[in-house]
């Protein structure tokens, strides 16, 4: 696959990288499958949240061009009566379809998985967000089934539950 030749790295999110966040969860376009866009006031938090030390979120770099093109980060959460960690990630619209968010979040899952704990990583994209159901696929996740999620807050999203285990060996 051409997309095996991306070139990109993950770099810790940073104090200047709201202008990419902003690109990324204020277009409706992009947000269409997850509640669309998100306000100002949100998005500020989020850039807030995500610079911190230990956030566990990354700009993606295409590095072709060492310009940011995304976010892919990975956190916990209660799952199921256990602790998980979830992934998910976005890439702006001018550098989709180059296999720069696959290689952002397998750089992430090589990361979550030197944690050791928890064994488990779930991504949760929408039913019908093709693109980030062919990413899980892609990088050995295995589809449990759709499930009802609240995304944002006050709204269910069918999304399927995608699941990573992450003391298996890593897929070549």
């Amino acid at each position: 696959m051409s997309s095996d030749h991306t070139s990109a790295r993950i770099e810790p999110w940073g104090d200047g990288d709201l202008p990419l966040l902003e690109r990324l969860l204020a277009d409706p376009a992009m947000m269409a499958h997850l509640g669309g866009p998100e306000s100002p006031e949100r998005i500020a938090k989020r850039q807030a949240e995500y610079r911190q030390l230990g956030s566990r979120q990354y700009r993606i770099v295409d590095t072709d061009t060492g310009e940011g093109a995304g976010w892919v980060g990975y956190w916990h959460r209660e799952w199921q009566g256990g602790e998980v960690f979830e992934i998910g990630w976005s890439v702006a619209p001018e550098c989709q379809g180059r296999g720069l968010a696959r290689a952002g979040a397998a750089l992430v899952i090589a990361l979550a998985r030197a944690e050791h704990e928890p064994r488990f990583l779930h991504a949760y994209p929408s039913v019908d967000n093709g693109p980030s159901n062919a990413i899980c696929r892609r990088l050995g996740f295995e589809l449990a089934g759709p499930v009802d999620l609240e995304y944002p807050p006050g709204t269910v999203m069918r999304c399927n539950d995608w699941r990573l285990d992450l003391a298996a060996a890593a897929a070549g």
